[in-house]
């Protein structure tokens, strides 16, 4: 299935996971809306809409790959509502929605002490990964809905299904997003609109991991971490796939038995 010149909003864009993604899906023919959480990550955004205004020049006349930076922090809903507005006034609405936003917030471990983990701490970390995901789904639907065509794909974690060496607060967030793809699948999929997931474990040149380190890739029974553009190659894959939905696919270099 082609996706050229469908528009794609990349939430966390700015990170290993989503620029390999943003770069996957602009060579697919993809306008790319350019989320990014902080003025730090500014720079990082202004490349990519160079890079990708390059790219729609070399390619063929007909193909417009348009691309523009929005600044969100999404730990609130009023942000997520806002952040949406601004993609459809300056770009169209989304066709495919990619939720790779997330914090983690403390790490205790996986043998940290629960008490560690104040119950606004769990709160924030659950509307910043599942409930601004969930509200940016809802804003996007409609739109997929009335043209019978839609993805949405939320990048979830390997936590979900084994704890993690984060906390119980990402875990738990995490979790959550499969049962709001399972409920999205079977509500939308008969309109057209795939919703997906992808749960990775310790991807390198990320926000979250650096770097690893023997200990973690110890845990891997491929040798190594995984790579940004390894997880991006399966957004591509579900977003192209329209007999793929209600699936949460892990990519964790065969730490765990399977997925859900």
């Amino acid at each position: 299935m082609s996706l050229k010149n469908k528009l794609v909003l990349i939430t966390g864009c700015t990170g290993g996971i989503g620029q390999a993604t943003a770069r996957l899906l602009a060579a697919e023919g993809c306008s790319i809306a350019i989320h990014y959480a902080s003025d730090s990550s500014k720079v990082k955004a202004e490349h990519l809409i160079k890079e990708f205004t390059q790219l729609s020049q070399s390619e063929e006349p007909s193909l417009v790959i348009r691309a523009a930076a929005f600044q969100a922090d999404l730990s609130t809903y009023e942000n997520a509502k806002k952040l949406h507005d601004d993609v459809v006034l300056t770009l169209g609405h989304p066709d495919i929605f990619f939720g790779n936003h997330g914090i983690t917030k403390s790490v205790i471990g996986p043998n940290g002490n629960l008490g560690d983990i104040s119950p606004q701490m769990f709160e924030e970390t659950w509307r910043t990964n599942t409930g601004t995901n969930f509200y940016l789904a809802q804003l996007c639907i409609p739109h997929m809905e009335k043209q019978k065509w839609g993805r949405i794909i939320l990048t979830s974690s390997v936590a979900a299904l084994t704890g993690g060496v984060i906390g119980p607060h990402y875990a738990s967030s995490k979790a959550a997003m499969h049962g709001l793809i399972h409920w999205l699948s079977l509500r939308y999929a008969k309109d057209g609109i795939c919703s997906n997931a992808i749960a990775p474990a310790l991807i390198e040149n990320t926000s979250m991991l650096p770097s690893g380190t023997d200990e973690l890739r110890s845990k891997i029974p491929i040798g190594r971490l995984g790579k940004p553009d390894e997880i991006a190659s399966i957004v591509v894959m579900l977003a192209k796939n329209a007999y793929m939905t209600n699936k949460v696919i892990v990519a964790d270099g065969g730490w765990t038995g399977g997925g859900i």
